[in-house]
């Protein structure tokens, strides 16, 4: 029954490991509603505070929390429910109650990217969230994203002008919009999507509920795409709950000048997977989602909502499009037809005559590692014996270098 878990939700000095304690210990929120202090005392670490706010047996403020959510129109999914995302269900803090407007996506069957950034984004970051939001919807993925003002808000654009579903995770109630710049963002992504949050009707957005927000974000993702972060940013902490979860990291490079682009280069050099479009991204989810995606170029529509006028006319969507040099495409014409087909990993293009550029020891051992035939990371990380985050900032340092390429499915090859 709904009502004992939002009753379970709400228990003030119960932490989210608190309950899933009680969840392997009891059947349902119901039964532990039922439960005596000594049936409490059995479970784990549970503090005082915590067994004292589980024998207070009054469920006004979850009737009141219920007819909220009648009234405007907002649904409640429990942990226990069938519709609950499975990937956000085994992180180590879910929540257990959470709710929504709007129509919430095949989240466990398709590949679910989060999208993240500054709200201070220069017009580079801005039209590139926007064109990585339409990318990865058009190519087959889901997505989501905080709703933020800057990053978040033009990667759901992106999004929604490929047609395909979106998500959107609150740090308020389902009924605050915020910003309230944001309105027509917030219909269109519940016409499309839902918003979703573990936060009650008419929980204002104090500054608290977002990285509990963050760990959302990230848990009902594969991956997390970062697109310009300060070294203080929320968007920093959604990436390191994302590495903690387990989940991909990926990075679209910025200006080593910007201090936006400070905090998301940093993740590069800490192993995060260097991006340039969206399909960069969702390549990497081919054999986990066979038949689900598929590749797309074509670029996000222009549409302009209000708040990002400024932004539009300083700078329009193609500055962060790839620059058509003649000049340059001609000098690619020459191997395009080795490097451009469409199964490259049966056909790769080695440039064995090529020198290798200087290379740290570190950087030579791990080289050793990976051939000229695709191997997959999890395979280099257990040959070189090392831990897995070193190998991954080694891997993006000798890609950067250009000696090794990444392929899709999370597989390098060797270049020269």
């Amino acid at each position: 029954m709904q009502l004992y878990w939002i009753w379970l939700a709400t228990r003030n000095g119960l932490s989210d490991h608190g309950r899933m304690m009680l969840l392997e210990h009891f059947a349902d929120a119901e039964e532990i509603y039922y439960a005596d202090a000594g049936s409490y005392a059995q479970v784990g670490n549970l503090s005082a505070e915590a067994i004292s706010s589980l024998q207070d047996k009054s469920l006004s403020v979850a009737e009141r929390i219920l007819s909220d959510c009648r009234k405007e129109n907002i649904h409640i999914l429990t942990w226990q429910d069938a519709l609950y995302p499975k990937r956000l269900k085994h992180i180590a803090d879910p929540p257990v109650v959470l709710y929504y407007r709007g129509t919430i996506p095949q989240i466990d069957a398709l590949p679910c990217i989060a999208v993240v950034g500054t709200r201070d984004a220069s017009a580079y970051g801005m039209s590139t969230a926007k064109r990585m939001g339409y990318q990865i919807s058009a190519c087959g993925g889901i997505t989501i994203s905080g709703v933020a003002a800057g990053i978040d808000a033009m990667a759901m654009r992106g999004a929604l002008s490929a047609g395909a579903p979106v998500i959107g995770v609150l740090g308020c109630g389902a009924d605050v919009i915020y910003p309230a710049s944001n309105r027509a963002l917030y219909a269109d992504t519940q016409r499309q999507g839902c918003l979703l949050t573990e936060f009650p009707p008419g929980t204002p957005p104090i500054g608290w509920n977002f990285p509990r927000r963050n760990r959302i974000i990230s848990g009902l993702s594969c991956g997390v795409l970062v697109i310009e972060a300060p070294e203080k940013s929320g968007a920093l902490i959604t990436a390191r709950r994302a590495a903690d979860q387990g989940r991909d990291v990926f990075v679209v490079p910025g200006n080593i000048d910007v201090p936006t682009c400070k905090g998301s280069n940093a993740l590069l050099r800490d192993g995060a997977i260097a991006v340039s479009s969206g399909w960069d991204v969702i390549s990497e989810y081919l054999a986990q989602f066979p038949g689900k995606i598929t590749q797309h170029t074509t670029e996000a529509h222009q549409t302009v909502y209000p708040d990002e006028m400024e932004a539009a006319q300083t700078s329009p969507l193609q500055v962060a499009q790839k620059a058509k040099i003649p000049e340059k495409k001609e000098r690619k014409t020459a191997i395009s037809k080795k490097k451009e087909i469409d199964n490259p990993e049966s056909s790769p293009y080695i440039d064995a005559g090529k020198p290798l550029p200087p290379l740290s020891a570190d950087e030579e051992k791990l080289l050793s590692f990976v051939g000229a035939e695709p191997a997959l990371v999890d395979e280099v990380i257990s040959a070189a014996a090392l831990p897995a985050g070193q190998v991954l900032a080694l891997l993006t340092m000798l890609e950067v270098k250009g000696v090794i390429s990444r392929l899709p499915g999370k597989r390098v090859q060797r270049k020269i």
